[in-house]
């Protein structure tokens, strides 16, 4: 408790001295005093996003710091602009790994909780057991990098879905017109593992195992955050924006410092 209660004191100490940077962007600022500022707030942005990570215990499930903390970023500027759910949840789906690994991660940011790690498809024509290959087109069999917005769940070929809508211009944002949602499949098993060395692959869809996927639609509906991963590929968003995150974060802090009083 102690430990927490420092934190939030270094949190209220900088807190409002955060000036504008950009995703991992060097920039150029006009006095020595901007430049001790930046790298304060940095700083401790990076203190509060280390501190969730391994309080969920994510590093131990597979995920690494950098995935978590562009998510992390993509979520606040998301609730910043105020399309997020009340709910804090935040879905990571990372395409560093492979399809074998567990590599989908649904956290409860409020109650800094791993809900559910399992196993999630990509694309037919993104790649075999690792995805090298993205795209945004209609008729790809890809799939899509970048953040989504969870919409409503419906009942379609692949029974109970979830609709989604890609955020990214350019890199997801034809998500609704390509059908790309969250469905159960069989392909997504231990047993499609065994048989092919290798999950199935979906027609773009972050399709997910059957037997779970109603707990997954369940968890994640209703206006949550997705963020699909792969670390090596030019992707880029206007989510990305570190200095607008950290602000929505720290800004929460304070927040619950205050009542905490």
């Amino acid at each position: 408790m102690k430990k927490y209660t420092l934190g939030i004191a270094a949190i209220l100490l900088v807190g409002m001295s955060i000036v504008g940077t950009s995703w991992k962007a060097v920039e150029h600022p006009n006095t020595q005093q901007e430049a001790v500022k930046n790298i304060a707030a940095d700083s401790i942005y990076n203190q509060y996003i280390l501190n969730i990570y391994h309080e969920v215990h994510l590093d131990s499930a597979g995920l690494s710091e950098q995935v978590f903390e562009k998510a992390l970023t993509g979520f606040y500027n998301m609730k910043y602009s105020g399309l997020v759910s009340a709910r804090s949840i935040l879905t990571i789906a990372d395409f560093d790994q492979e399809s074998c690994k567990k590599r989908l991660y649904i956290i409860d940011l409020e109650n800094k909780k791993l809900l559910l790690n399992t196993w999630v498809a990509h694309g037919l024509n993104s790649g075999g057991d690792k995805p090298s290959s993205f795209s945004n087109n209609i008729n790809s069999n890809q799939s899509s990098l970048g953040f989504y917005l969870t919409g409503e769940i419906y009942y379609g070929k692949h029974g109970r879905s979830l609709k989604l809508d890609g955020m990214d211009q350019g890199f997801n944002s034809n998500a609704r017109e390509r059908a790309i949602v969250v469905h159960g499949a069989s392909y997504v098993s231990q047993q499609s593992i065994d048989q092919l060395g290798r999950l199935g692959r979906s027609q773009g869809c972050p399709a997910v195992p059957a037997k779970l996927a109603d707990k997954v639609i369940n968890t994640i509906s209703d206006h949550t955050v997705l963020f699909i991963n792969k670390s090596d590929q030019q992707y880029n968003s206007a989510f990305l924006n570190e200095t607008l995150a950290a602000s929505v974060a720290l800004n929460k802090e304070q927040i619950f410092a205050a009542q905490m009083d």
